[in-house]
């Protein structure tokens, strides 16, 4: 078997540099891709850089992954040569423990993320068990599709675990990556969508997206305005916001959840809480299931990540572009 080619970090906060290694012999559950795109997600920044302490160097970055099979194992019964598919986040579970076994694979704690400890899609090819390989319909251009294998099921999956249906009103925090996302999930399944940035230039963008409505989060009187207002309310942000502000605008039985991460500890006083059983929660990426559900209905009702195409060659500059919130809103790097 050929070596793989790809860039890779080879120190914390390094450039990528040409990386050559010999994936061995395929396994007999996995598919070898053969990479055409491959998005660039804000965890792989964090693993670049060591942000979360799990990295070993050289390893290649990237796990929101278009291509075709070509190559496939023994037992591979699901998947064939030349099939156009799909890898996020995650390549492998045991496939035995209780969560595998319900079908939340996402859960398990033997999961192997496809570019923690192991290379990833910033490369001409890549392996994965074939249980987290999703074909990709024809309708789904392979550049808009990219980002929602990680950025779309993120905030897909707690929408769905959340019920969210034609009567939940639904608060989406951040007009970005994943926000842009979000609204537009929110709008398929019928919710009022209300969108909150700290960017008031970002309100025609969010009603072309589909929100409803719009919010400055920096504006007190507005978000006062909207206490006891709404069902649900998904913060994909990683920065800091007064959360107690957000608690208040739920209504009973609400939900404030997390995707993304703010630096500093999320601090909210109990009374709200307790007075209106409200509750505070997050979640990872989908499971398999539940990624092939997003793929088809972001398909059947038009979903697409508005993207920024860079050749793989340039991952350099669309990293930098990234990290400096310059790219509008998913930066996809193209073989």
């Amino acid at each position: 078997m050929a070596l793989i080619q790809g860039l890779a970090a080879h120190a914390a906060g390094a450039e990528l540099l040409p990386l050559r290694y010999d994936p061995g012999k395929l396994g007999a559950h996995e598919v070898e891709i053969e990479i055409t795109h491959c998005g660039i997600s804000h965890s792989d920044l964090h693993l670049i850089f060591n942000d979360w302490g799990i990295s070993q160097y050289p390893f290649i970055p990237g796990h929101e992954i278009i291509g075709t099979v070509s190559a496939v194992g023994p037992e591979v019964k699901s998947l064939s040569i030349g099939e156009r598919v799909g890898l996020g986040w995650q390549s492998n579970s045991c496939g035995e423990c209780e969560w595998c076994m319900k079908g939340e694979e996402n859960l398990c704690a033997l999961s192997e993320s496809t570019c923690v400890h192991r290379h990833g899609g910033y490369a001409d090819r890549v392996r994965a068990n074939a249980r987290f390989v999703i074909p990709i319909p024809d309708t789904l251009a392979s550049e808009q599709a990219a980002p929602l294998l990680c950025a779309g099921v993120s905030v897909y999956s707690p929408l769905r675990i959340a019920g969210v249906n034609p009567s939940s009103r639904v608060g989406v925090v951040g007009v970005g990556g994943l926000g842009h996302l979000a609204i537009q999930f929110a709008r398929v399944f019928g919710a009022e969508v209300t969108a909150f940035s700290t960017t008031a230039a970002k309100e025609e963008e969010a009603r072309t997206l589909g929100a409803h409505h719009f919010v400055n989060s920096r504006e007190t009187k507005a978000m006062k305005e909207l206490a006891g207002t709404l069902d649900f309310i998904l913060t994909t942000v990683n920065a800091d916001q007064d959360w107690g502000n957000f608690v208040q605008a739920l209504r009973p039985h609400g939900k404030l959840w997390f995707v993304g991460v703010p630096p500093s500890p999320v601090s909210v006083h109990a009374f709200p809480l307790i007075s209106g059983t409200r509750t505070i929660a997050g979640s990872p990426v989908g499971c398999p299931w539940r990624l092939r559900e997003m793929i088809d209905v972001a398909a059947r009702h038009g979903v697409k990540a508005i993207t920024e195409l860079f050749p793989m060659a340039k991952a350099n500059e669309a990293i930098e572009k990234v990290k400096k919130g310059k790219v509008r809103y998913r930066a996809v790097l193209a073989n």
